[in-house]
C-alpha cells in the first residue's frame, strides 16, 4: 500500500490545474507568429509537419478553423495531463478500497479477540470457583496477553480510520479537479477527432503523391527497357558478325592446328619411347646395383673378417715373440722395434730395386720398339721367309732370356726358371695348333708377346680362332696365377707411390660422404663379349659445400689392362658443378671383373665401382611337380612344362630319368656342331665347381701339373697374410677349366626316357638360346590301377647351371561307379537345424546300374538320404539329397562317430551297386556345435537412480557356438538403453562381448522389467532387471556440457542453472524414498557442493552454496586446458637423459678417434722410449676427463633443469595435437541445514540425492606460443614510480600451419597500461613482439587483462603493476644558498643531501638555469632586473654590497666566467637512489674574475618531473682579501663577459705611480617623523676579510677619516676603526639624527673616506645622504 502525503497531492493538483488554466486561457485565434514552443517530448510533431511540406502546415478542420503547430501540441499536452489525472484518481480509489478492506479485517480481529477475552473471563471465574490457582494463573496470563493484542488492534483500527479519512479527502479533491476539467476534456476529444481527420487527409494526399511517383517510375523503366532492347539487338548483330568472322578464322587455324597436334603427338611418342627405354635402363641398373651391393657387402664382410683374423694372428705372434724374448732375458720391445726397422729398410730396398728394374724394362722396351720400327721398314722392302710356330716360340724364349740377362746379370731366379719352362712347354704344346696368317711377321709376333709378358698383368686373346688350344689354356691359367701373384706383390708399392696424397687429403676420409657423386653410381658392363669395345659416360658432381678439384688416380690393378679412362681435369669446381669422363672397356678374357676407378679431391679420395659380367645362363621351369590326378585305365593325358632361359648365354639341355645321377654325369657332352666360340664362353663362365667335384678332380692329378702345385705355395710365401686367401682363390679358378676339358672327353650314358605309365614327349634334348622358352611334354597313360610316379632331371651343358628335378604323379582308377566327392564336409552345424547337401554318383559303365544308399543305424534319427534307391544311366551321373538334422541326443546315439568334446562328427556311408561286389564308400563330416548365448548373471540390479541422471551396468554375453551369431535386444522399454550399436551385433565363435545397460528413469518409482535377447535363429534369452527411481530435491538445467575445441592456454565457459523447485507432490502418489526417507517431508533449504576431479583443468563457480525453496543459482563452468606438471617434468627428464647420452657418445667417439690416431701415428726411433711411456700416462688421464660427465655437479643440473623445463614445455606445446577428456562431476546435496542445536555440526548428505554433470572437454594445439617471459602469460611491472613509464616486451610465435591475423581488445584508455605497437598478420613459424608500457598516475595497484585474439584462440595476458609515489627529501629546504666572498680562481663547495624514503629506487637529475636549453637568449631574463625595482637595495647590491639581499631569491642567472665554464657546478648530475638510501650532491662555486653578481638557480628534479627543491645560488669574488658590503646600488648588476679594455704600457706605469682611485659608496639615511616624535635613521655596513688558501696570520684593518666633521652634521659611526680576522666580518653602524636648525625636506650630504688595509690598501669614498620624511610620505 502506498500513501501519498497531502502536500504531494495538492502540489500535483496545482500543477495540473495551473497548466490547464494556462492552456485554456490562451486564445485560439492567435496567428502563427504567436505559436508556442514545443516541449522536448513533442518535437516529433514538428518533424512530421516538415515532412508534409509547406502546403500541409495549415489544414481546415471540422469547425472550419485553421490549426497550427501550437494548437496540436496543446491538444497532446492536455491529453497527457488528463491521462495523468485519471491515473491518479484510479490510484486514490484503489488506496481507499484497500484501506477499507484493512479496516474490515482489523474489526473482525477485534471482534474475535473480544469473544476470546469474554471466554477467558468466564474460564477464570470457573477456575476460581474450583479453587485451581495454577489454572487461574495461566488463564490470567493468557488474558493479559489477549488484552495487549486487543489494545494493539484497537490502536491499529484508529490509525486505519484516520488514514481512511485522509485518503477519502484526497479522493474527493481529485474528483473535484476532474469535475473542473470536464469541459476541457470534451474540447480535447473534439480536437483529437479533428486531428484524426487531418491525419487521414494527409495519408490520402501522400498515397496520391506516391501513386504519381510510381507511375513516373514505371514510365522511366519502360523507356529504359526499350533502350536496352535496342542495344541488345544491336549487340546481337555485332555478335553474329563476330561469330562468322570467328568461324572463318577457326577454319583457317584448324588446318595449322592439326599439323601442330600431329607434330606434338609424334614428339610425345618419341618422348614416351625414350622414357620407356630410359626406364628399362634404370630398371636394369637398379637390378645390377642390388646384385652389386649384395656382392660388395659379402666381399667387405669377408675382407673384414680376414683382416681381423690376420690382426689377431699377428698380435698373438708378437705377444708370443715378446714373451719368449722376455723369458730369454732380452728386451722384447727393443727387439721388435729393431725387426720393424729392418723390415722397413728391406722393403724400401726392394721398392728401389723394383723401380730400377721397371725403368730398365721401359728402356729395353723402347729400344725394342725402335728395332721393330726399323725391321718393319725393311720388311716392307723385302719380306723374310715364314717361320714355324716352333721357331716363333724359340725366338720368343731367346728374347725372354736375353731380356732377363740384361736386367739381372746374376743367376736366374726361380720365377724366371718357371717362366722359361712354361715357354718351353708352350712351344711343345703349340706344335699341333694351326698356323698363323700369311701376313704375320714372326719377329713382330715375338716382340708383341714380350711386351705383353713383361708386365705380367694380362694375356690378350688373338683375333683369329684356332690359335689357342686346350693345352695352352692350362698354361694360360698357370701364367695368370703367377702374374696375379706378382701383381699383388706390386700393389702396395704402386698404391703407396701413385695414390699418395697430402695429409690434408687423407684426413678427408673422415667425411660422412664422398665429396663427389657419380652418375651412374656403379659402372656396369653386362653380358660383354671378348674383343668388342664398350664405352660409358660418367658424370662427376661436386656435392661438397666448397670449391673442389678432381684428379684421376687410376683404376684397380685387375682392371687396368681392360679399362681406360678418358678424363680431362676440369680445374676448380664449385658446389653443384659437374664434369664428364668416359670409361672404355675392351675385354680380353671371358670372366667377371670387379674393381673401381680412383679419384682424388681436395677433401679426400673417392672411387667409382666398376663391375663387368660375362654372359651367363639363368634357367628355370614354371612347375617342378606335375600331378595328373585320377584317371581311368587306358586314358591318355598330357601336361607341358616350360623351360625358360633368362640369361644371355645359350646352352644344351637333356632330360635324364635316372634317379641318382653321378657327379660325373651332371653335364652333357658338347656336340661338334657347337662353335669353338661357344665352347670358350661356356668354359670361362664356369669359374667354380662343387666341393665334391673339385676334390675328386684334384685327386686325379690330371688337371694340374705337379710343378704348378709346388710353385703356388712358394709364391704364396712371399705374399702378405691378407693375400693368402686371394692366391688360393686364384689357384682354384684354374680347376674348372680342366674340369670342362675332362667332362668334354667323358660321354653320358643314355638311360631310358620313361618308366611305366608316365612317358616324356618328343623333345628330350636340344639347345635353348638366350632369352628363349621351350615347352616339354609329359604323357600319362595308366595301364593298371594304382599310383604311378616318375622323377627326372633336366641337365645342362653349362657347368654353372644345376640340374632341375621334376616330379610326376598320377593315379589309375578302374571302378565304373564312384562318388564324385568321396568326402562330404558339411562344415559347422548347429543342433536342431536342418542342413542339406547333394551326393553325386558318376558311372563310366556302358549300361544302367541300380544304386542303393545305406545310412548307419545310429545316425538314422539325424541323417537321411533321399531317394534311398535309384538307377544311374550309362555314362552319366545320379544325384541324391543328403539331409542332416542333428538332435541333442547325438552324443548318446552315435558315440562311435561323434566326439562330444570337440563336436566332430565323421560318419562312413556306403553306396551299394547292383552287379558289383565292392561297394562305393564315402564319408560325411561335420562339426556340430550348440547355438546358445549365455549371460554372466541372471539378474541386474541398478539400485537407486535419479530421474535426472542415468545408471550404467555391464553384463557379459558369451557365444557358446562355433559359428558367429547375430543378436539383438528387442522390445526394450523406453527408459533402458542397450549399447553398443543399440543392442544389435554379431558374436564371433566363443566370443564374449560386454553389453552396457543404461537405465534412465523418467518417474520416481520401483522398476521391475525383463530384457529379451533374440538371435537370428529366433531363440530368446531373457535377462531380469530391477531398479528404483528417485527424484533429487535440486535440478540441473543441463546435465551434459559439450565444450568446443579449446586451445591450450585459452578457456571456454558454459553457464547452467541449479534449481530448487517447489514440490508438486500428490499425496495419493507419494515418491519412493530410499532408506526410510519421508517422501512428503517439508521443503527445507539445501546445501550443495560440486566435487571436481583431480587434474581436470575444469573450474565451477560457485563450487558450493545454499539454496532456499524456489530459488535458482547460476553455475559457471570453465574449461582451461593445459599441460600437466608431471608431463612437463617427464619430458624435461627425457630431454636431459637424451642430451646426456649424446654427450657421452661424443666423448666416446673422441676417445676412439684419439686411440686411432695414436695407433696410426708412426713411431720415431729417437722417441721410442717416450712413445712407450706416453700412452700409459694418457690412458691414466682419460678416466679423469670422463669423470665429470658421470657425476655432474648438482647445481649445474638444477640450472640446466630449469632451462630444460621451459624447453620441454615449449616442445610439448609444439608437438601437441589434440586431447579429448570426459569428466563426470558429482554434485552432493544435503538433507537440509544442520540442526539448530549445533550449527557447527556437518550436515547430512544422502548419496541418493546426488546430481551428476558430464563434461566433454576437447583440447587442441594452441596457435600462439609464448616464447618470452619463461613461457608465462603474466607480465609483472612490479613497483613503478608515479609518472614514470616502464616498457616491457612480450613475444608470441605462430606454431600453427596457417597465417593468423592478430587483434586485441582495447585496454582501459584511462588506465596505466598501453600497447605501443600494432598487431599484424604472422605467417606459420613467425614471431611477433608486443611492446607494452606501464605509466601509473596514482598510488595504487593496477591489474588488467590483454586479450590477443585470432580466429582459432584467444591468448589471455595478465598485466600487473603498482604505482608508488616517490618520497625524496633534501637537506636544504630551498631558497637562497649564499657562498659569500671567495678569491678569484678559487673555489668553495657545499653539500646537499637527498634522502629516499620510498620503497622503490628513484631516479633524479640536477638542472642549472644557466645551462638550460630553454633559457632566453640575449639577456631577456634580466630585463626585470634592469628595469624593475632598481633602487631597492635589498634586491640589487652594489659593488661590495650584498648583505641585505640574502633573504631574497635570485630568479635569473647572473654573471658568468670569462672562460665560458659555468661558475657553479654540481656532482653528480643525476642518478638513482636506492630505497632507504641517500645521495650527496656537491655544489661548487669557482669564479675566474672579481664580481659580486654571480648568481644561478639550481633545480633537483625527479624522473617524473617532480621538483624536490629549487635553490638560488649566489656568490661574490674579489681579488683582495678585504671587502665592503652594503650601501645603495650605483651600477647595473649585470656584467659583460668582455674583459676590460687593455691599456698601454705607459698608461699602466703611470697608474702604478699615482694612487688608485677611491671606490664610491652611497649610503642614504631616512629619519622618520611621526606624531611629533623623531626617529633617527640607522644603516649598517659590513667589512669582511676573505680567508686565503694558505692561511694568513695577519689581520685586516679599517678606519674612518674625519669622523669629527661627521658628528657636526649629526652622523655617528661606530666603530670608527678596528681589525677583522681572516674569514670573519665586522658590522659598522651609521646613525643620523638631525641637528637643531634642520630645515624640513633638506638633504644633508657629506663624503667620508673609509680605508681598508689588507694585502692591499683600498679607499672607499662613502657619501652619506640624510633627510627626514614624514610617515605620510
Amino acid at each position: 500500500m502506498i500513501f501519498l502525503p497531502e502536500t504531494r497531492l495538492m502540489s500535483y493538483g496545482l500543477v495540473v490545474s495551473t497548466g490547464a488554466q494556462a492552456i485554456v486561457s490562451r486564445p485560439r485565434d492567435e496567428g502563427s507568429d504567436q505559436e508556442l514552443a514545443l516541449p522536448p517530448d513533442l518535437e516529433w510533431l514538428e518533424e512530421l509537419s516538415v515532412e508534409d511540406g509547406d502546403g500541409d502546415r495549415v489544414v481546415a478542420g471540422d469547425d472550419g478553423q485553421k490549426r497550427s503547430y501550437a494548437e496540436t501540441a496543446r491538444m497532446f499536452k492536455l491529453r497527457r495531463n488528463l491521462d495523468q489525472l485519471d491515473s491518479f484518481h484510479r490510484q486514490k480509489e484503489h488506496d481507499v478500497l484497500q484501506t477499507r478492506e484493512e479496516l474490515k479485517v482489523c474489526r473482525q480481529n477485534i471482534h474475535g479477540l473480544v469473544e476470546q477475552r469474554d471466554a477467558l473471563e468466564k474460564d477464570v471465574e470457573q477456575e476460581k470457583a474450583a479453587d485451581n490457582s495454577v489454572a487461574v494463573f495461566r488463564l490470567r496470563t493468557q488474558h493479559k496477553r489477549l488484552c495487549q493484542k486487543l489494545q494493539s488492534e484497537e490502536e491499529l483500527e484508529g490509525d486505519i480510520i484516520t488514514e481512511l479519512k485522509h485518503l477519502e479527502l484526497e479522493l474527493n479533491e481529485v474528483e473535484v479537479e476532474l469535475g473542473r476539467f470536464s469541459s476541457l476534456r470534451q474540447e480535447v476529444q473534439e480536437d483529437e477527432r479533428g486531428f484524426q481527420v487531418l491525419k487521414a487527409q494527409k495519408a490520402t494526399t501522400r498515397l496520391q503523391q506516391e501513386g504519381r511517383v510510381n507511375q513516373n517510375l514505371q514510365l522511366k523503366m519502360q523507356h529504359l527497357r526499350d533502350k536496352q532492347a535496342a542495344m541488345m539487338k544491336k549487340e546481337e548483330l555485332e555478335g553474329q558478325k563476330k561469330i562468322e568472322e570467328r568461324g572463318a578464322n577457326r577454319k583457317i587455324a584448324a588446318k595449322y592446328l592439326k599439323e601442330t597436334i600431329k607434330r606434338m603427338h609424334q614428339q610425345e611418342a618419341e618422348k614416351e619411347e625414350q622414357n620407356r627405354q630410359l626406364l628399362e635402363k634404370r630398371i636394369q641398373a637398379v637390378t645390377s646395383l642390388k646384385s652389386n651391393i649384395a656382392a660388395t657387402q659379402e666381399s667387405l664382410r669377408v675382407q673384414q673378417s680376414r683382416a681381423k683374423a690376420n690382426a689377431q694372428k699377428k698380435e698373438q705372434q708378437q705377444r708370443q715373440l715378446r714373451e719368449s724374448l722376455q723369458g730369454q732375458g732380452i728386451n722384447g720391445i727393443k727387439h721388435i722395434y729393431q725387426q720393424k726397422q729392418l723390415e722397413t729398410v728391406k722393403r724400401k730396398q726392394e721398392k728401389f730395386e723394383e723401380r730400377q728394374k721397371s725403368k730398365k724394362v721401359a728402356i729395353v722396351a723402347k729400344l725394342l720398339q725402335e728395332d721393330q720400327l726399323v725391321k718393319s721398314r725393311k720388311r716392307h722392302e723385302a719380306k723374310p721367309p715364314k717361320l714355324s710356330n716352333t721357331d716363333k716360340l724359340q725366338s720368343l724364349a731367346r728374347a725372354r732370356e736375353h731380356l732377363l740377362h740384361y736386367l739381372d746379370a746374376g743367376p736366374p731366379s726361380a720365377a724366371e726358371e718357371r717362366a722359361t719352362n712354361q715357354l718351353r712347354e708352350f712351344s711343345g704344346y703349340s706344335s699341333s695348333s694351326s698356323s698363323s696368317s700369311d701376313g704375320e711377321d714372326p719377329e713382330e709376333t715375338m716382340h708383341q708377346e714380350v711386351d705383353h709378358q713383361i708386365p705380367a698383368d694380362s694375356l690378350a686373346e688373338p683375333e683369329f680362332s684356332g690359335l689357342w688350344d686346350d693345352n695352352y689354356k692350362k698354361l694360360l691359367n698357370e701364367k695368370t696365377t703367377l702374374m696375379q701373384t706378382e701383381v699383388k706383390q706390386e700393389e702396395p708399392a704402386s698404391a703407396g707411390g701413385k695414390l699418395d696424397v697430402p695429409a690434408k687429403k687423407v684426413q678427408a676420409k673422415k667425411l660422412k660422404h664422398s665429396p663427389f657423386i657419380s652418375k651412374p653410381e656403379v659402372i656396369i658392363f653386362k653380358d660383354f663379349e671378348v674383343g668388342k669395345i664398350y664405352k660409358k659416360k660418367i658424370v662427376l658432381t661436386n656435392i661438397s659445400y666448397t670449391t673442389n678439384q678432381c684428379k684421376l688416380l687410376g683404376v684397380s690393378t685387375q682392371l687396368k689392362d681392360f679399362i681406360s679412362i678418358n678424363f680431362e681435369p676440369p680445374g676448380s669446381l664449385s658446389a653443384g658443378m659437374s664434369c664428364d669422363t668416359q670409361a672404355v672397356f675392351q675385354p680380353m678374357i671371358n670372366e667377371d671383373l670387379e674393381g673401381d676407378v680412383q679419384f682424388a679431391s681436395a677433401l679426400g679420395l673417392f672411387s667409382v665401382p666398376v663391375r663387368c659380367t660375362i654372359k651367363k645362363c639363368e634357367l628355370e621351369v614354371d612347375s617342378q611337380l606335375i600331378d595328373f590326378g585320377s584317371h581311368v585305365v587306358g586314358q591318355t593325358v598330357s601336361r607341358t612344362i616350360t623351360l625358360t632361359n633368362k640369361g644371355a648365354l645359350a646352352t644344351l639341355f637333356s632330360l635324364d630319368t635316372s634317379t641318382c645321377p653321378s657327379p660325373e654325369s651332371l653335364h652333357v657332352q658338347m656336340p661338334s656342331q657347337v662353335s669353338a666360340h661357344t665352347c670358350q664362353e661356356t668354359s670361362s663362365q664356369n669359374t667354380t665347381c662343387g666341393s665334391q667335384t673339385s676334390s675328386e678332380l684334384m685327386g686325379t692329378g690330371e688337371i694340374q701339373p705337379e710343378q704348378e702345385s709346388q710353385e703356388l705355395p712358394e709364391a704364396s710365401q712371399h705374399e702378405k697374410p691378407g693375400e693368402v686367401s686371394e692366391a688360393s682363390a686364384a689357384g682354384q679358378e684354374a680347376i674348372p677349366q680342366a674340369c670342362v676339358s675332362t667332362d668334354a672327353e667323358t660321354k653320358v650314358d643314355e638311360s631310358p626316357q620313361g618308366t611305366g605309365d608316365i612317358n616324356l614327349g618328343n623333345i628330350r634334348e636340344g639347345e635353348i638360346g638366350p632369352f628363349e622358352s621351350i615347352k616339354l611334354e609329359v604323357v600319362f597313360t595308366p595301364t593298371v590301377p594304382g599310383e604311378a610316379n616318375l622323377d627326372f632331371h633336366i641337365k645342362f651343358s653349362n657347368l654353372s647351371s644345376k640340374p632341375i628335378p621334376i616330379q610326376v604323379r598320377g593315379v589309375g582308377v578302374s571302378i565304373p561307379v564312384w562318388v564324385v566327392q568321396p568326402s562330404i564336409d558339411l562344415k559347422i552345424c548347429m543342433f536342431d537345424r536342418l542342413y542339406q547337401d547333394t551326393v553325386v554318383v558318376q558311372s563310366r559303365a556302358s549300361a544302367a546300374l541300380k544304386v542303393t544308399f545305406e545310412v548307419r543305424p545310429e545316425m538314422r534319427k539325424h541323417m537321411e538320404i533321399l531317394p534311398k534307391t535309384g538307377f544311374i544311366q550309362a555314362q552319366s551321373s545320379f544325384k541324391a539329397q543328403l539331409k542332416f538334422l542333428p538332435r541333442r541326443s547325438l552324443s548318446k546315439d552315435a558315440k562311435t562317430f561323434f566326439d562330444s568334446y570337440t563336436g566332430v562328427l565323421e560318419v562312413p556311408m556306403t553306396v551299394q551297386v547292383s552287379g558289383q561286389v565292392q561297394p562305393v564308400h564315402f564319408t560325411v563330416q561335420a562339426c556340430v556345435t550348440p547355438s546358445d548365448l549365455q549371460f554372466d548373471r541372471t539378474e541386474v540390479d541398478f539400485g537407486y537412480c535419479s530421474i535426472h541422471t542415468s545408471a550404467k551396468s555391464s553384463v557379459r554375453l558369451t557365444n557358446l557356438s562355433l559359428l558367429p551369431q547375430d543378436f539383438g535386444f528387442v522390445g526394450a522399454p523406453e527408459f533402458i538403453e542397450v549399447q553398443p550399436n543399440d543392442g544389435f551385433g554379431t558374436l564371433l565363435p566363443e566370443e564374449t562381448l560386454e553389453i552396457d545397460l543404461i537405465f534412465s528413469p523418467n518417474k520416481a518409482k520401483v522398476y521391475n522389467f525383463q530384457l529379451n535377447c533374440k538371435t537370428e535363429i529366433n531363440r530368446d534369452f531373457p535377462l531380469s532387471c530391477r531398479a528404483v527411481g528417485v527424484r533429487p530435491p535440486l535440478e540441473l538445467s543441463h546435465s551434459l556440457v559439450q565444450f568446443g575445441a579449446t586451445a591450450l592456454g585459452d578457456h571456454s565457459t558454459a553457464v547452467l542453472y541449479l534449481n530448487h523447485p517447489h514440490a508438486k507432490r500428490n499425496p495419493s502418489k507419494p515418491l519412493v524414498a530410499p532408506a526410510g526417507e519421508d517422501a512428503t517431508a517439508p521443503e527445507v533449504p539445501r546445501l550443495f557442493s560440486f566435487s571436481l576431479p583431480k587434474d581436470s583443468h575444469v573450474g565451477i563457480t560457485p563450487a558450493a552454496g545454499r539454496l532456499l525453496p524456489g530459488e535458482r543459482c547460476l553455475v559457471q563452468v570453465t574449461f582451461r586446458p593445459g599441460l600437466l606438471e608431471q608431463e612437463i617434468k617427464e619430458e624435461a627428464e627425457r630431454r636431459l637423459h637424451r642430451a646426456k647420452l649424446l654427450r657421452e657418445k661424443e666423448l666416446e667417439l673422441k676417445r676412439l678417434a684419439k686411440q686411432e690416431t695414436k695407433k696410426e701415428a708412426p713411431v720415431e726411433p729417437s722417441k721410442g722410449k717416450k712413445a712407450s711411456v706416453n700412452p700409459k700416462t694418457k690412458m691414466s688421464e682419460e678416466p679423469k676427463q670422463d669423470s665429470p660427465t658421470e657425476s655432474p655437479d648438482p647445481v649445474d643440473i638444477q640450472l640446466e633443469y630449469s632451462e630444460r623445463y621451459e624447453e620441454a614445455r615449449a616442445c610439448l606445446l609444439s608437438s601437441f595435437t589434440q586431447r579429448y577428456s570426459e569428466f563426470t562431476v558429482p554434485c552432493f546435496i544435503s538433507d537440509g541445514d544442520p540442526p539448530e542445536e549445533d550449527r557447527q555440526a556437518p550436515p547430512t548428505w544422502s548419496p541418493f540425492n546426488t546430481l551428476y554433470l558430464k563434461l566433454q572437454c576437447p583440447a587442441v594445439q594452441p596457435s600462439l606460443l609464448v616464447i618470452s617471459n619463461n613461457g608465462l602469460n603474466i607480465i609483472d611491472f612490479r613497483q613503478v614510480v608515479v609518472g614514470v613509464e616502464v616498457i616491457k616486451r612480450f613475444t608470441v610465435q605462430n606454431i600453427s600451419r596457417e597465417s593468423l591475423d592478430l587483434s586485441t581488445l582495447l585496454l582501459d584508455i584511462h588506465g596505466p597500461f598501453c600497447l605501443l605497437n600494432a598487431l599484424r598478420c604472422i605467417r606459420p613459424g613467425e614471431k611477433h613482439t608486443l611492446v607494452l608500457a606501464f605509466s601509473p598516475t596514482l598510488e595504487k595497484k593496477f591489474c588488467e587483462t590483454l586479450e590477443i585474439r585470432n580466429h582459432k584462440m584467444t591468448l589471455w595476458v595478465t598485466l600487473r603493476g603498482e604505482g608508488v609515489v616517490p618520497v625524496v627529501t633534501s637537506s636544504h629546504p630551498g631558497g637562497l644558498l649564499d657562498f659569500g666572498y671567495v678569491f678569484q680562481k678559487e673555489s668553495t663547495s657545499q653539500v646537499l643531501k637527498l634522502q629516499n624514503s620510498s620503497v622503490v629506487a628513484v631516479g633524479f637529475r640536477v638542472l642549472l638555469a644557466s645551462l638550460s636549453s630553454t633559457r632566453p637568449r640575449g639577456g631577456v631574463d634580466r630585463v626585470d632586473v634592469l628595469l624593475g625595482n632598481y633602487t631597492d637595495p635589498k634586491l640589487h647590491p652594489t659593488v661590495g654590497d650584498s648583505s641585505d639581499s640574502g633573504s631574497c631569491s635570485v630568479s635569473c642567472a647572473g654573471t658568468q666566467n670569462y672562460s665560458g665554464l659555468s661558475v657553479f657546478s654540481f656532482v653528480p648530475g643525476g642518478g638513482s637512489i636506492a630505497p632507504g638510501e641517500s645521495q650527496d650532491v656537491t655544489v661548487t662555486f669557482q669564479p675566474d674574475h672579481p664580481s659580486v653578481n654571480y648568481s644561478d638557480k639550481l633545480t633537483i628534479q625527479l624522473m617524473n618531473e617532480t621538483e624536490v627543491c629549487v635553490v638560488d645560488l649566489k656568490g661574490a669574488a674579489s681579488s683582495h682579501n678585504m671587502y665592503l658590503y652594503g650601501g645603495d646600488v650605483l651600477t647595473v648588476p649585470i656584467e659583460s663577459l668582455i674583459p676590460p679594455l687593455m691599456t698601454s704600457p705607459t698608461q699602466h706605469a703611470e697608474a702604478e705611480v699615482t694612487e688608485k682611485p677611491s671606490i664610491p659608496v652611497l649610503v642614504t639615511l631616512r629619519a622618520s617623523y611621526s606624531g611629533g616624535a623623531l626617529t633617527p635613521a640607522v644603516r649598517e655596513l659590513q667589512v669582511g676579510c676573505i680567508r686565503s688558501t694558505p692561511p694568513s696570520k695577519k689581520s685586516a684593518e679599517f678606519s674612518w677619516d674625519t669622523v669629527a666633521s661627521l658628528q657636526q652634521q649629526g652622523f655617528t659611526v661606530e666603530p670608527s676603526k678596528g681589525t677583522v680576522e681572516a674569514g670573519l666580518k665586522r658590522t659598522i653602524r651609521v646613525t643620523w639624527s638631525p641637528q637643531s636648525g634642520y630645515k624640513p625636506y633638506e638633504v644633508v650630504q657629506t663624503c667620508v673616506p673609509l680605508t681598508l688595509k689588507g694585502d692591499e690598501k683600498s679607499v672607499y669614498k662613502v657619501t652619506l645622504m640624510a633627510l627626514v620624511s614624514n610617515t605620510a610620505d
